[in-house]
Formats: C-alpha cells, structure tokens, sequence
C-alpha cells in the first residue's frame, strides 16, 4: 500500500469520525463549549495524521492552529452574535493558512493577494476534496484483500450504496403508509425529518474535513515556494500620478469644508445647511467609513500594479500616498467627532459601536501601511494587517461592546435622554449584568418593565445542555436570579 492510499485511509475515518461528532457536538445551539471541542478535535487529528506519517510540518501555517484554537474558545466567552461572528471569520482565516501553509510556505511574509487565494484554495479543497480523495487519492485496489480486510471492504461498500437507497424508499415507504410511518417512527424513537437533519449534519461536517484534511496534508510544494512571476499588468508613473493626484485633490477639497464647517462650531452649520448640529452629525459617518476602507484598497491596488522596476514612480507613489493618508486621518477624525456628536444624541447601538471599532482598526492599519509599503517593505504589510487584526477581534472580547452599549446608554440617560428599554434588552447575554446593575436609575414603571423582559427572555432558557454553556450566559443567569 503506497504512502497516498495509506494516508488517504487516515483522512477518510478522520473524516467519518469528525462527522459523526459534529453532528453530536455542533446540533445544539447557541455554539459554546461544543465549538472549541470541535475544532480542538480536528486540530488533533490534522497533527496526529501528519505525525503517522512523517510529515514535516515546516511552514508558518502551523502557527495558525493557536489562533483559531483561542476564538473557538471565545465561542465559550461572549454571547454576542456579532462576536461570534468575528469569530468565526478568524478561525475560517486562520484554517486556511493552516490548510495551505502548515507544510510549505511562509506565512509573515506573504502578501494580500496570496491570503485570498489560501482562502479561495482551502475553500474549493472543503468542498470538492473528498470527491478527489476518493476517486483518486486512495487506491482501493492496493488495500490487501485477504481475511477479515476483504470482507471489511466489501462491507463498507455494501453499505456505502445501500444507505441512500434505504434513506430514499424508506422516506417513500413511511410518506405512504401511515402505519408503517408509525412503526418505523416508534421503533427509531426519531422522526423522519430528525434522522434525515442528523444525517445531513453528519455528512456535511465529514465531507467538509475531509476534503479540507486532505488539501492541508495530500499536496505536494506549490507555486508559492517558487521565484515570483513576472506582473502582466502594470501602472506608469503618469496613470499613477493622474489617478492619485485628482483623488488628493479632492479629499483636500472636502478636507477643507470639514474644517470650516464641521469643526467651525454648530451656528455656521445651522445657517449653511438649516440642518441641527446632531443632525449634521448624522448624515455622513457611514460614507466617511466607507471612503477610508476603499481608500485602503485603492492604495493596495495601485502599488500592487505599479511597475517593480520603476524607481521613479515608487518615490511619487508614497509621496501621493502619504499626502492621501493624512487627509484620510483628518477624515476620519471628521468621521469619529460625528459619531460622538450622533452618539451624545441618539445613544449608542451595536452598529454605531462596531462600526467606530472597524474604524480605529483601520487607522492603525493605515499606519501600519505607511511603515510597511511606504518604505518599501510591502511583503510585511499582510500579515501584520492580519495580527492586528486577530488583536482588535481579542480586544473586542475583552471590551464587551453589549456590557460597554448599556454603560454608555445609562449615562446618556442620566443626562436626561431616553433609556430604550425595548433595544437594551434585546441585546445578548453580555449584556445582562450591566443591565442589572443600572436597574436602579431608572424609573418604577421603566424598572418593572425592563425586568419582565429579561426574565422572559432568559429565565425561560435554562441551557441544560452542556454543549451550549459559556461564561457570559451563565454570568447572565447569576445576575438574573437576585431578581427572582
């Protein structure tokens, strides 16, 4: 049996295995515990594959499994779904390096470009590599065919085509015979819709692993171990010079009106615009944060497709990039004074938070940007970029943005504005305590009100099972039952 076959076997009852404790593990809802148990179990079955059979595992990939084995842990942290979220987003990033670079490659010096296709590439490896692992990966015709293996094979078999023919006439047998249903249902203890969603569970999860198991361990050195290929297309110093001069151009332009009328006080704005301070406030920050992620691409872009060779027009690039970034940073700090602004007016929400969170990352990874492609070390811009942002997501956990949205809404309120009881209790359980801690200020009827909201919501949710518990639901259960 040749090196393939007998790895392709490893990953295939992997796969199988994982599957099966997937469905066990990943059913229950909302993901806890049961996520980092998860991930933890296919990271030890990707080192322990690699460890059987001797494969190095060299490349800067490898020290990817820590992160995405922390924000699976945060899964058993935060209650919030914007977190998990974020989460989620991590651990899929960090798996596809893991997947593409734990054998060969480097890491910390990769680019933009070669992190999206690691992703693209793991991706495609989820979907379609168990197909390839086992019609061709795995040569079944190798395996010994002799005493207890050949019938194991040929039952496995057997059972591989018969599956989804029982599955299908069965289903058809329980649609069309009431009784039948009855005996089938009773005697399984599960009805039909529940076996067909622990077998589609089960499958998914095992094609998934496999085929992400087999592109992380069944390849051989890629391209990205290879000299760099030559650029097709590239940008001139005078297309350079057009393109970012007219955009610093006009970013000066609105730069200036931000200064006379934004930072000018809000008499001059009432008389320009007719429109309130706050409301001014109002209109705008989305677009300015959407001005200052494009900007980022653009700057990417452009000095991805200039030419290497051209000295000249490197040193007008990070002239005109650099005279972009700091208007960018009088934007954005535009930007920040109208979301204070809208914010001592209106209160604070999750979008408003995480959108002011997006936009602090993005400041350090301009300056990030300025220290890296700017001084021509653009190779180290990536993965930086990606570490900040590994960082602002563990901040995030740390800050607790629904605990710190309840804060900021209890001072507003104390400053005389409105507490939004029906907002402030919807958000997660993280946001529990902190708002059994400001009970207290607000009035009999609002306090009465709050309370029968959180009880309903939360009280009526036990979370017996172990697969769902996490530190921030049972912090919310704690604070809970002083109201009781």
């Amino acid at each position: 049996m040749t090196a393939t076959t007998r790895l392709g076997l490893g990953i295939l009852a992997s796969a199988a295995a994982l599957g099966v404790l997937g469905d066990t593990l990943l059913r229950a809802t909302p993901w806890g515990i049961n996520g980092v148990l998860w991930i933890g179990t296919g990271s030890a079955a990707l080192l322990g594959l690699a460890r059987r059979e001797r494969l190095a595992l060299t490349g800067g990939g490898r020290w990817m499994l820590i992160p995405a084995l922390l924000f699976a842990a945060a899964f058993a942290w935060r209650d919030s779904l914007t977190l998990k979220a974020l989460d989620a987003l991590a651990i899929l990033v960090a798996l596809s390096l893991v997947a593409l670079r734990a054998r060969f490659g480097a890491v910390r010096l990769a680019g933009v470009t070669e992190y999206a296709s690691c992703m693209l590439v793991a991706g495609l490896n989820a979907l379609f590599g168990s197909l390839l692992l086992a019609f061709n990966d795995i040569q079944w015709k190798e395996i010994p065919r002799g005493g207890g293996m050949k019938h194991a094979v040929a039952v496995g078999r057997g059972l591989l085509i018969a599956l989804p023919l029982l599955l299908i006439f069965g289903g058809l047998f329980v649609a069309a015979d009431a009784v039948f249903a009855h005996l089938v249902t009773g005697s399984l203890n599960l009805d039909a819709e529940t076996l067909l969603s622990h077998v589609f569970l089960a499958a998914a999860c095992a094609w998934l692993t496999g085929g992400y198991l087999r592109g992380a361990l069944l390849r051989d050195q890629r391209a990205d171990d290879e000299e760099p290929r030559s650029q097709t297309v590239t940008l001139g110093t005078i297309e350079l010079g057009v393109v970012l001069g007219l955009l610093d151009a006009l970013f000066l332009g609105f730069v200036l009106v931000q200064l006379r009328y934004f930072f000018g006080g809000s008499a001059l704005v009432q008389a320009t615009t007719g429109l309130t301070y706050a409301q001014y406030a109002r209109h705008g920050f989305f677009e300015l944060v959407t001005v200052a992620a494009l900007v980022l691409l653009l700057l990417l872009l452009t000095h991805w497709l200039l030419r290497r060779e051209d000295r000249h027009g490197e040193r007008i690039f990070r002239v005109l990039a650099g005279v972009q970034i700091v208007l960018l940073f009088v934007i954005m700090a535009s930007a920040v004074q109208r979301m204070r602004l809208y914010q001592m007016e209106y209160g604070l929400t999750e979008l408003r938070f995480y959108t002011m969170a997006f936009m602090g990352w993005l400041a350090v990874v301009f300056v990030w940007f300025a220290l890296t492609a700017l001084r021509g070390r653009r190779n180290l811009f990536a993965f930086g970029a990606l570490l900040t942002g590994f960082l602002a997501i563990g901040l995030l956990h740390i800050v607790n943005p629904d605990a710190a949205i309840v804060r900021a809404n209890a001072i507003h309120h104390r400053a005389g504005h409105r507490f939004d009881i029906v907002y402030n209790t919807s958000l997660s359980a993280d946001a529990v305590p902190a708002l059994t801690e400001m009970l207290s200020a607000l009035s009999p009827q609002d306090r009465e009100k709050a309370i029968t909201r959180l009880l309903t919501r939360w009280t009526q949710r036990e979370w017996v099972d172990w697969r769902t518990w996490s530190l921030s639901r049972s912090q919310a259960q704690q604070s809970l039952r002083a109201l009781k």
